[in-house]
């Protein structure tokens, strides 16, 4: 936790004021020194985590070089500008530090790379902090930094990714795979000293680089080292860097806690939002919203750019390869003994929430995988069978940083999902090996391939609560800006509790996100029982259609923009948020101060990105960026006014249908009506009242006859 605001600090700056440090130029032969000293080194012991960790570095390096694009994207012209940029890139895929330089002859360990004359370098700090008594302590601290290597293995493939895409040549260096000695570009590019010492976090890093073609603008090397390194300011955080203090306070968590104080946070026994276990329904993979519009049923339009609204952009391209290639590794063999040391279900919870975080999880939980958040049916509409009863929960983080200088639905909107998603996919990944390890089943569930509906499992770890912008929970300390990931498991877990901290009362005292929301899809009306969920239901249509269809950005996250909860998370938003839990009738002063403030507006110092776009196969400047400010005076003249489609589980497609089944839009905004409070499902569950016919969903085609397949042809 900071004290003071970063948000006059440019991103490409970092979270340490290296900017601060003198620099020097290097003596004649220092490099040569340091790629003889730091040449050798030693395999490390046998470990499980290494193990799993290498495998998933080396699907990432099966991308860390191909041909560029055959048309160079108009792309920056200043190499200062463009390092900046790329910097910006890899410090927002969570590298510790980054930055450029020449590439010297002394780097090279064999023939040089043709044309590649500069280096984007980054650093990943090792963070092995364990209490003695985790039980995962001696696997993570006998890893050899394996999930900082993995970081930094994947930053380098993305960025050089990304760097091809523009059409430019760039291959990835990463700690098992590389054309170039580390060390010699992390001395040459300022981030470490000859003795390899990097400034603020010592020693226990990994290196990844990549080289280029491209001309960038390079930082120099540093100077010696001085007593008192980078001043009261570093000690104090001013202007909003990390301290001393605050790492040392972060190292002082158990593993399991995470980066956020969750611990403070209330749990309670049941849900703040109501949910009938018995009434909610199994839903059919053919009812998800994007696959919905994929399939024609939101419209041609829609459908047509299922295929692209993703990869639309030279950073989500970069990462669709990532995706793709680590799908195939969420299940795997079990091992055939189990380890006797794996049958304690609190102990189990521990470990494996502890090695989430280690991995890069921002909040991590436990809980029962309830029958509901089974989907019925796949894709092709074949049954799927309840195989787990528990459940890991993760959320990532999608980077205030970022979103502070975008407006939710402009060009880098996509990026940030995408980032979330690769990531939940891989540390979902590598636990989910490690429990079959131990002879235990165990899969991983991510947005490329999931058995699993999230949304209720972040619910029921305690990760959030549902909040007004609909099927999304909204956690205390980040709001509603992350993406979740799923472990399901046979391995005994122990449960974890929902939370309260007063959002239901939040939301209904707040119209944010319905006011700002570009598509009008977010409700101004109260919570309805929605296929026995308490929901705010938003209009999945609208939402859908729109993100896949915007012409102005890719995709969108406008409501986790300007959610009040969407915050730098400093010791004064700390303050405010333990303020507005025990004192409710301030909430609607917070809201209208969040406005005033100017809160949800875009901060152009946090705007580091170029916009650009992908057109039958070339990178372009795209016809048209989004740029909203906010709309306060827009007001909630929408209130009552709102015609809402609510899809319930009767109006689905049935699980099977292979062709579009149109939605009726007017048939589902009078559906409606049909729709119970939460009081009237309370009252009526309580008299033995039956389950509403529109919570049943349509069975197969084969199953229901051949009815529906003539009235919909």
């Amino acid at each position: 936790m900071r004290i003071f605001s970063n948000r006059k600090r440019a991103v490409h700056l970092g979270r340490f004021p290296l900017e601060r440090l003198a620099r020097a130029p290097l003596q004649a032969g220092l490099l040569a020194e340091v790629k003889r000293r730091f040449d050798a080194q030693g395999s490390p012991p046998p470990n499980k985590l290494a193990e799993i960790c290498r495998e998933y570095c080396a699907i990432y390096e099966r991308f860390r070089a191909a041909a560029p694009a055959a048309v160079k994207a108009p792309y920056l012209a200043d190499p200062a500008e463009r390092s900046a940029e790329l910097k910006s890139m890899a410090l927002f895929f969570d590298a510790t530090m980054a930055a450029a330089c020449i590439v010297p002859p002394e780097a090279w360990l064999a023939a040089p790379l043709a044309g590649h004359t500069h280096a984007l370098v980054v650093l990943v700090e090792v963070n092995d902090h364990v209490e003695r008594d985790n039980p995962v302590h001696d696997l993570i601290k006998g890893s050899d930094g394996a999930a900082a290597k993995l970081r930094a293995t994947e930053v380098a493939v993305v960025v050089s990714a990304y760097l091809r895409q523009l059409g430019f040549s760039a291959t990835a260096h990463t700690p098992f795979a590389s054309d170039v000695a580390l060390p010699v570009l992390a001395v040459n590019a300022g981030l470490a000293r000859e003795d390899l010492e990097a400034p603020f976090i010592g020693r226990r890093f990994a290196i990844a680089a990549l080289s280029t073609d491209m001309g960038l603008g390079c930082d120099l090397p540093l100077a010696p080292r001085r007593p008192f390194e980078g001043g009261a300011a570093w000690w104090l955080g001013l202007g909003g860097t990390e301290t001393p203090w605050s790492r040392a306070a972060e190292r002082r968590r158990p593993g399991e806690w995470g980066r956020y104080p969750m611990e403070t946070v209330r749990r309670v026994e049941e849900s703040t939002t109501l949910i009938i276990d018995d009434e909610v329904p199994r839903m059919p993979k053919r009812s998800n919203g994007f696959y919905r519009g994929k399939k024609g049923d939101f419209g041609e339009k829609v459908a047509r750019e299922f295929g692209r609204f993703a990869i639309k952009t030279p950073a989500g391209a970069a990462l669709a390869d990532l995706q793709i290639a680590q799908t195939p590794y969420q299940d795997g063999e079990v091992a055939a003994r189990v380890d006797p040391g794996s049958l304690d279900p609190a102990r189990n919870r521990r470990a494996l929430k502890t090695l989430l975080v280690h991995l890069g999880a921002d909040i991590a939980g436990a809980c029962e995988a309830k029958r509901y958040v089974w989907y019925s049916h796949d894709y092709g509409g074949q049954p799927i069978d309840i195989y787990h009863r528990n459940a890991l929960v993760i959320v990532i983080d999608q980077g205030f940083e970022t979103m502070e200088g975008a407006s939710g639905d402009d060009w880098v909107s996509g990026t940030q999902s995408f980032r979330a998603y690769v990531r939940g996919g891989q540390i979902t990944g590598v636990v989910a090996a490690y429990i079959r390890s131990l002879g235990h089943s165990a899969r991983s569930h991510t947005n490329a391939d999931s058995d699993v509906i999230q949304t209720p499992l972040v619910v029921l770890a305690g990760l959030g609560e549902m909040s007004r912008i609909g099927e999304t929970v909204l956690n205390p300390f980040i709001g509603p800006r992350s993406k979740s990931a799923v472990v399901t498991t046979s391995m005994p877990l122990e449960w974890e509790k929902p939370i309260d901290f007063g959002l239901q009362d939040s939301c209904r005292k707040c119209y944010k996100c319905a006011r700002e929301c570009p598509c009008d899809a977010i409700t101004y009306a109260e919570p309805v029982m929605f296929n026995g969920y308490e929901q705010w239901k938003q209009d999945v249509q609208r939402c859908t259609s729109y993100r896949m269809t915007n012409q102005g950005g890719a995709a969108c996250g406008r409501c986790m923009k300007i959610c009040p909860y969407n915050n730098e998370g400093l010791a004064s938003h700390r303050a405010l948020l333990w303020a507005a839990t025990r004192f409710p009738v301030i909430k609607p002063w917070l809201a209208r101060l969040d406005d005033r403030l100017g809160r949800g507006d875009i901060n152009p110092v946090k705007r580091w990105w170029s916009d650009l776009e992908i057109v039958d196969g070339k990178v372009v400047k795209p016809a048209a960026v989004n740029r909203r400010g906010l709309d306060i005076a827009k007001g909630d003249k929408l209130r009552g006014k709102q015609k809402i489609a609510y899809i319930n589980a009767d109006m689905l497609p049935p699980p099977d249908w292979r062709k579009a089944f149109p939605l009726d839009r007017k048939a589902a905004v009078a559906a409606g009506a049909k729709l119970e409070t939460p009081a009237q499902a309370r009252e009526r569950v309580q008299r033995g009242g039956p389950k509403p016919s529109h919570y049943v969903a349509p069975p197969p085609v084969a199953q229901a006859g051949s009815t529906l397949e003539r009235r919909k042809v």
